[in-house]
C-alpha cells in the first residue's frame, strides 16, 4: 500500500496541474481495495452527477464505491486529525462535517449543496459503520441540502451487500488501524456486490424525512436478494 501510494501521488500532482484533478484519486483508492482484497461486482448503474446515499459497514465501502462510481464523499472530521490523511481525502473532493456539533449543521448543508452536480457525491446516511447484522436509521439532517433539488442531481439509494458482513464490520469504539490489521490478515477476499438501485422519484423527493426512509427501505429490500 505504501509503494501503491507513493506510485501514484506524484502521478496525480503531475495530472492535476494539466487540469485534471479527479482522474487519479478513485483509480488510486481503487488500488488501496484490491490490496486488501476486496472482489466486488457492480449491479445496475451509477447516474451522472448523482448523490449516492448508501448503508455503512466498513473503509473498504470507500475503496468500493470509489472504483464503480469515481464519488467523492462526506467523511466525519475525525479524519482530519491526520494531516496526511486529510490530504489524500482532499485529493478526492472530500466533503468533511463534525456531526457532534448540532449548530453547525447549516453551514455542513451548504457546504454539501456546494459539492453537488460537478460530480457523484456520496452520503452515508447512518453516520457511522453498522455491525453488519442490520442498518442503523438513517440520519436525515444533511439531506437538507436536497430539499430545493438542484436540476440535474438524482438521489440515488445503493446497496453495499458482503458475503461475510459481520467479519467485515467496523464497530463501535474499534480502533481504525485494529479493523484494518483484521482485514489485511485475512487469508480469503472480501466479497462484495454493490447494487445501485433506481433513483428516487416522486412523494420520495418531498422532504429530506421522505428522502432517508425511502432509501432505508430500497436499501434493505436489496439486502435481501
Amino acid at each position: 500500500m505504501l509503494a501503491w501510494t507513493a506510485l501514484l501521488v506524484p502521478l496525480h500532482l503531475v495530472v492535476r496541474l494539466l487540469g485534471q484533478r479527479w482522474l487519479v484519486p478513485p483509480t488510486y483508492l481503487c488500488g488501496l481495495g484490491w490490496l486488501a482484497g476486496l472482489k466486488f461486482t457492480a449491479e445496475g448503474k451509477p447516474r451522472p452527477h448523482a448523490l449516492l446515499l448508501a448503508n455503512h459497514l466498513s473503509w473498504l465501502d470507500i475503496m468500493a464505491l470509489a472504483a464503480a462510481s469515481r464519488t467523492a464523499f462526506v467523511a466525519h472530521s475525525g479524519l482530519t486529525i491526520s494531516p496526511a490523511l486529510k490530504w489524500l481525502c482532499d485529493q478526492n473532493g472530500t466533503v468533511f462535517i463534525t456531526r457532534d456539533r448540532r449548530h453547525t449543521v447549516a453551514g455542513q448543508v451548504t457546504q454539501v449543496r456546494e459539492a453537488l452536480g460537478e460530480r457523484r457525491l456520496t452520503i452515508f446516511p447512518e453516520s457511522t459503520t453498522s455491525d453488519g447484522r442490520e442498518m442503523l436509521p438513517f440520519k436525515s439532517a444533511l439531506l437538507s441540502a436536497l430539499e430545493d433539488l438542484p436540476a440535474g442531481v438524482p438521489v440515488q439509494p445503493v446497496t453495499l451487500a458482503y458475503d461475510e458482513p459481520e467479519e467485515i464490520a467496523w464497530v463501535g469504539a474499534e480502533p481504525g488501524l485494529r479493523n484494518a490489521a483484521t482485514i489485511l490478515s485475512r487469508t480469503r477476499p472480501v466479497h462484495l456486490t454493490l447494487r445501485f438501485l433506481p433513483p428516487l422519484a416522486g412523494p420520495a423527493l418531498a422532504n429530506r424525512k421522505t428522502m432517508a426512509a425511502a432509501a432505508r427501505a430500497a436499501i434493505a429490500r436489496a439486502l435481501t436478494l
